[in-house]
């Protein structure tokens, strides 16, 4: 997950209590952060203000044209001599809804070529209908992005949207397209099983195995969101701690795959060198299976890395606490019969992704 995903999702999670954070801490405006005041107050206005279009076109192309960023909407800042512009105060967006409303129709419009990956959230709304928006803007695929507001192509520079120089851009149009490649959980299940049932995984002369399991699967996919073929996509795994002498993490399945011989508990997975993926294409690495049982002396650790060549490779984590780790058996055990509520408890909670 990237810096500006990572804030816009704490902004969803955690609403205005994060503003409120980031005013206690005086948080700078920075390479990933914007805060701005709507100008678009009032009866009279049909469109969003030009001020606020202004303010949104630059920020789109600047946070578009490097590592991507955040506006929130509704607070004040000031200048520090020595830090920079601060959150300093909360001024509400009147009528939040229909001030998103607007962003919308303006985001198409703000940029040539148009950002489609922009998104709007609205972080709090009060009972008079006012309330603070996040809005975020990831990296662009298609940059330079120019904006039409006067025609410049801006690049994030510290804590400001400035034009770029003719070098940059020249490096930007000279620049070779790049794959992108994310990592999809597909296809997941979780069963509670009998030591008897499938392969016996606990042996017969193991002293007090388990009677029961917890056994959670899924796919790793491998997506290539970017416009350009992506080559040799690799995956590698591994295993930290299984938290329990009795748990297991199993990988199958590895077609289409050269598996490099690691280190035990690491996986190591290549794509064949024919194997190519086009934009938006998407294919199948391996099945993972984590066995658990009702023990747990340590953390449940997995982590991974999945990339491409001339692609930024993407981080991915399992980590689950040895209190947690017992904790959700216990409750896998005795509400079997909802696998659906147990199964987004396991991924929102315990898969961490990173960029």
């Amino acid at each position: 997950m990237s810096r500006a995903e990572d804030i816009f999702q704490k902004l969803i999670y955690f609403g205005e209590d994060a503003i409120d954070e980031f005013i206690i801490n005086q948080q700078t405006e920075e390479l990933f952060l914007d805060f701005k005041q709507a100008v678009s107050v009032g009866k009279n206005f049909v469109t969003l203000h030009r001020d606020d279009r202004k303010n949104l076109s630059k920020a789109i192309s600047g946070f578009g044209n490097s590592e991507g960023g955040v506006i929130i909407w509704g607070v004040e800042c000031s200048r520090d001599n020595e830090i920079g512009d601060v959150a300093k105060a909360k001024v509400k967006v009147k009528n939040v809804h229909r001030f998103l409303s607007w962003l919308e129709n303006a985001i198409s419009g703000c940029t040539i070529p148009s950002h489609n990956k922009v998104r709007n959230h609205i972080i709090s709304c009060d009972k008079n209908g006012d309330g603070f928006i996040a809005t975020y803007i990831p990296k662009s695929d298609l940059a330079p992005l120019m904006s039409t507001t006067n025609g410049a192509i801006y690049i994030r520079s510290g804590s400001n949207n400035v034009p770029a120089p003719y070098s940059v851009i020249a490096g930007m149009f000279g620049k070779r397209p790049q794959p992108n490649v994310e990592l999809i959980l597909a296809d997941k299940q979780i069963k509670v099983l009998d030591n008897a049932d499938e392969d016996l995984i606990y042996p017969l002369n193991m002293k007090n195995p388990p009677k029961k399991y917890v056994k959670i699967s899924f796919a790793i996919h491998a997506e290539n969101v970017s416009n350009v073929i992506a080559r040799e996509i690799y995956l590698t795994c591994r295993t930290v701690s299984t938290g329990s002498e009795y748990n297991k993490i199993r990988f199958t399945n590895l077609n289409q795959m050269d598996s490099i011989p690691g280190i035990e508990n690491q996986l190591n997975l290549i794509t064949k060198p024919e194997l190519r993926l086009p934009p938006r294409g998407i294919f199948k690495f391996c099945n993972v299976d984590i066995i658990l049982s009702p023990f747990a002396e340590d953390d449940l650790v997995l982590d991974g890395v999945i990339g491409a060549d001339e692609c930024a490779p993407k981080d991915f984590d399992v980590h689950i606490a040895k209190n947690n780790l017992r904790s959700f058996v216990a409750k896998a055990l005795r509400n079997s019969k909802n696998p659906d509520k147990l199964l987004n408890e396991f991924f929102s909670e315990f898969l961490i992704n990173m960029e």
